[in-house]
């Protein structure tokens, strides 16, 4: 019975270990990314070209999935506020709570699955790819910075992205969720952007933006180690891209809930 509880008990330290590990080489990977960021810049290294590859190409591959979820998602947000605003009586407010949900939540969580879903697991599978080929080996034999070739280019085009792209969803979203408004529940247009001009302040917007850089630094940091990390030939990439997702998915979530939990306690807010 003693040495049962005690298989037990080393199998339940080897589940939690496992996560605490991932988490921990993350961290130092992360780490790790930074620095070769700051030496990249002080050293003039900074390989300017392949960022604006990768910003294209992250552009051209994430920008229609994020509009074509952001209308749908504009459309159901109005829908559902607009029939509480009217259960409650504030009406008058269906603007406001429309356009700060969009701002401070929507728009920068969108982005991020987009960029997740769609760019993330695209450098993932290409890191893991380069990996199980050898090339990452063949660039550290020949003494060049991993990090500062492969890695930083990528995570600094996802910033730039998420950035540019955010406002993009966000004024989709506003603009599809004050047309459901007005169109379908006879809401007058001028209160519906007084309301939104009486609440909204620029530190939502600034929330967002920081969201939205967060959201992409995580992305890449997520994408790039799981990558670089892949093995045992296609299946270990595949794995490593579906592995990505999930912990992408997952840690972009916790981020937000802490972000919105330290924005409500200083700006406050319910909807921070």
């Amino acid at each position: 019975m003693s040495a049962g509880s005690a298989s037990g008990s080393r199998a339940a330290l080897a589940v939690v270990r496992g996560p605490l590990a991932e988490v921990t080489g993350m961290v130092r990977f992360a780490r790790q990314v930074l620095s070769a960021l700051v030496t990249s810049l002080v050293r003039r290294r900074f390989s300017l070209a392949e960022t604006v590859l990768q910003t294209w190409f992250t552009i051209r591959v994430c920008t229609l999935p994020a509009l074509a979820v952001s209308v749908p998602f504009g459309i159901i947000l109005a829908l559902q506020v607009g029939v509480l605003a009217q259960e409650v009586g504030a009406v008058a407010f269906t603007g406001a709570g429309n356009t700060l949900a969009v701002v401070r939540q929507a728009s920068p969580l969108i982005t991020a699955l987009m960029l997740s879903g769609v760019a993330g697991s695209a450098i993932c599978a290409d890191l893991g790819s380069r990996r199980i080929r050898e090339e990452i080996d063949a660039i550290e034999v020949m003494g060049l910075p991993v990090l500062e070739r492969l890695v930083v280019p990528r995570t600094v085009a996802l910033v730039v992205v998420s950035v540019l792209l955010n406002g993009v969803v966000m004024f989709f979203t506003i603009i599809t969720t004050l047309l459901v408004s007005v169109v379908l529940q006879d809401l007058p247009p001028g209160s519906y952007l007084a309301s939104v001009t009486t609440l909204a302040q620029l530190s939502d917007l600034a929330l967002s933006l920081v969201k939205a850089g967060v959201f992409a630094v995580i992305c890449g940091i997520v994408a790039s180690y799981k990558g670089l990390g892949a093995g045992r030939g296609p299946q270990g990439v595949g794995e490593a891209v579906t592995s990505a997702v999930v912990t992408n998915f997952v840690l972009l979530f916790a981020a937000n809930f802490v972000i919105s939990q330290v924005y409500s306690n200083f700006a406050g807010g319910p909807i921070g």
